[in-house]
Formats: structure tokens, C-alpha cells, sequence
């Protein structure tokens, strides 16, 4: 019993100080892991995800409505503030975009030494199609003056993370929030978002990481100098080690995923299909150019697969392959590659906070 409570001592130390381990799950990992959702892989057959499937990461808790009517604040270096109902949004001009977010933490559970924090596997992903006010638009309305340099977006969820108290809040460039398919979305799937998503309202950054489409928005703040939040400039960025400032975590790395084939074993996943033909498939998408390519790879011997047109540019596309499966033990992989020329590495991207691994995917499967 004493070794027990050492090492639940131990792990609550290593899980504060956020420490990378070569131990076993954490109890802090494990309440994460409970708390957030990842996508069943089997969800890629579908072209776009219902909310219930696609993956969530929420810091802190899901907020509270509050006790008066919504509004949504635009303040900072423009030539007029606004305050904004829902009603009011929804009379604005409106866009639907398609785009897959995917967490930046995707794989961090597979990296030795694990990072500790979120401990996803390769499933923190989704696709739905999201339909709002274009961000552009309400920065026109407010006249951004020529000073600004960023845009921060707080949502109304609060918190500590690294001994800071915080609303969750993160920027983006100038540049980037004046896209013409960056979004404030009220709906998602052709349903008002969920609370879990995000209700009343949120951003979404197409081809950026998720971390960067804030959820419950409650102002859009135009500033003059960097933001200078925890979730920008300590959370979110590829470090070498903890002394390392590191490099900002922005654009999606170019990844592929499979469906696995047949049927799994309960507590392995190991997959279990009869020999003869069966279709492999799955999906692949980029943050920083079109997918090109999608290679499908059965026991080390890569082959091409057919790709689909995506629902837009930062969708992700579906991609297909005949097998004819032999009897046996076989390991099944895919690797995207896109247009930038980037392609999915065979082994481990490593950091100290676990983003960005976009690691190949391995199948095994026994054919009967």
C-alpha cells in the first residue's frame, strides 16, 4: 500500500510540474482523458462528423449560461466599438466553411518520455461544417486602425494552468483573422453548437491547430502590441525542453488516418477480418497545403491509394485501397503527403509538451 500511495504521490508531483514520464497513466491523465472525447476512428467513413463523435478538448469547465442576454464585445484599436446580440449576428451575412480541426496534442500519448498532460493516442480530430459571421466582416464593421497587429479572442471559460489564473484566451495575427474563411460560428452541422462546442458562439481558425479556435467567445479585443497570454506564449509551442522558449504551434502538420479493418478484440483493439478482398480507407488533411498523396502501407511494401476531392481546402479527403488479404499477422500503415512537399514521418516527432506528432499510424490485424 505504501509503494501504491508513493508512486500516486509521485505522479501528482511529476503531473504539476508537468514533467515528461516513462511511467504509466497518471490519475491527472486519466481525469482529462475521461473529461474530453476522442473521435471513434470508425467515424471516418463520414464526411463530416455529428458533434457527438467529433473530438473535444475543454480546459477548464463548460460555462455556466449567464443570467442575462448574451453579448459578444469588439473593443481595442478600431474607430468604433460594438456590442453584439446573438439575434444581431444572426442577421449578419453568413458562411458556411468545412474544415477539420484537430487538437495539437493529436499522439502525445505515444511519445516516450509522455508529456503529461491530455493523453490522446491519434484520434483528437474531426470534421464538421461550420456556419457563422466571417470575422473579416466584423472587423470592417468596427475599422480596424493601421496601429493594430493582433486580435485576441477570450472565451468566457476560467481557470488555472501553470499556477495562472485565466480566461482561456489566444490571438491571431492581423493577416489571419482578415481570411475570408475565418469564422464566428453559431451553428455547427447545421445545428446551433452544443455546449460542449462551444454555444453561443465560437472561432474557427481553418487549417490552424484547435487550440487556436476559441470556444464560448465573449470579446474580440484589436491590440497594438503582442498578446502576451499564458495559452499563447507558455501553453502551445514546440520545445525542446523546458527551458527552451520554443517556436509557436500554429498550421495542422499534413497527417492520414485509417479506418481499422473488421472487427476488434475488446480490451486490445487488435483488429480480426476474414482473408480475401476488403476495401481499406480513411482520411487525410494538412493545415498547410492541399493532400497530394496518400500511401498505404501493407507490411512495409507501400502502395498508392485514391483520393477523393475534400468538401473544401481545409477539409480533410477521404482516400481508398483494394486489399486482398492473405491469412495471417499483417501490419497496416498510411503516410499523406501535400503540396508544401511535407510528409508524414515514420517516427516520433518529440517535444516537451507533445504537439504536432503526426506520426504514421500502424494497424495490426489478423486475417483469418
Amino acid at each position: 500500500m505504501k509503494q501504491i500511495y508513493k508512486h500516486q504521490q509521485s505522479s501528482r508531483l511529476a503531473s504539476h510540474s508537468g514533467v515528461p514520464t516513462t511511467g504509466p497513466l497518471t490519475l491527472e491523465e486519466l481525469q482529462l482523458a475521461v473529461r474530453n472525447h476522442s473521435l471513434p476512428l470508425e467515424a471516418l467513413r463520414q464526411d463530416f462528423t455529428p458533434p457527438g463523435l467529433h473530438y473535444v478538448l475543454t480546459h477548464f469547465d463548460i460555462p455556466e449560461p449567464g443570467a442575462g442576454p448574451w453579448h459578444l464585445m469588439v473593443n481595442g484599436a478600431v474607430e468604433r466599438s460594438l456590442e453584439l446580440s446573438l439575434a444581431a449576428l444572426h442577421r449578419d451575412p453568413a458562411i458556411t466553411v468545412p474544415v477539420t480541426l484537430e487538437c495539437a496534442g493529436n499522439g502525445r500519448s505515444l511519445l516516450q518520455p509522455r508529456p503529461l498532460s491530455q493523453p490522446w493516442i491519434l484520434e483528437g480530430v474531426g470534421t464538421a461544417e461550420w456556419t457563422g459571421v466571417p470575422l473579416a466582416y466584423l472587423l470592417a464593421q468596427a475599422g480596424v486602425l493601421d496601429s493594430a497587429v493582433e486580435v485576441v479572442f477570450t472565451g468566457a471559460d476560467a481557470g488555472i494552468q501553470g499556477g495562472v489564473r485565466q480566461q482561456y484566451a489566444r490571438s491571431l495575427p492581423i493577416r489571419e483573422a482578415l481570411r475570408p474563411d475565418v469564422v464566428l460560428a453559431y451553428k455547427m452541422n447545421g445545428r446551433d453548437l452544443p455546449p460542449q462546442h462551444g454555444y453561443p458562439l465560437r472561432l474557427v481558425v481553418p487549417g490552424w491547430y484547435g487550440m487556436a479556435s476559441v470556444k464560448w467567445l465573449q470579446s474580440i479585443d484589436v491590440v497594438r502590441v503582442p498578446f502576451e497570454g499564458f495559452q499563447q506564449k507558455v501553453a502551445y509551442q514546440y520545445q525542446a525542453d523546458a527551458h527552451d522558449a520554443g517556436v509557436p504551434v500554429s498550421r495542422i502538420r499534413i497527417r492520414s488516418l485509417m479506418v481499422p479493418p473488421g472487427v476488434p478484440d475488446f480490451f486490445t483493439r487488435k483488429r480480426v477480418l476474414p482473408h480475401g478482398p476488403v476495401t481499406l480507407q480513411g482520411r487525410a488533411w494538412s493545415g498547410e497545403g492541399a493532400v497530394t498523396r496518400v500511401e498505404v502501407g501493407i507490411d512495409g511494401q507501400w502502395v498508392s491509394a485514391h483520393l477523393e476531392k475534400p468538401a473544401g481546402p481545409f477539409a480533410w479527403c477521404k482516400w481508398t485501397l483494394p486489399w486482398v488479404a492473405d491469412p495471417g499477422e499483417h501490419e497496416l500503415s498510411c503516410r499523406a503527403m501535400d503540396s508544401t512537399g511535407a510528409t508524414q514521418p515514420l517516427g516520433q516527432n518529440w517535444n516537451y509538451q507533445g504537439m504536432g506528432n503526426n506520426v504514421v499510424q500502424r494497424v495490426s490485424v489478423t486475417v483469418e
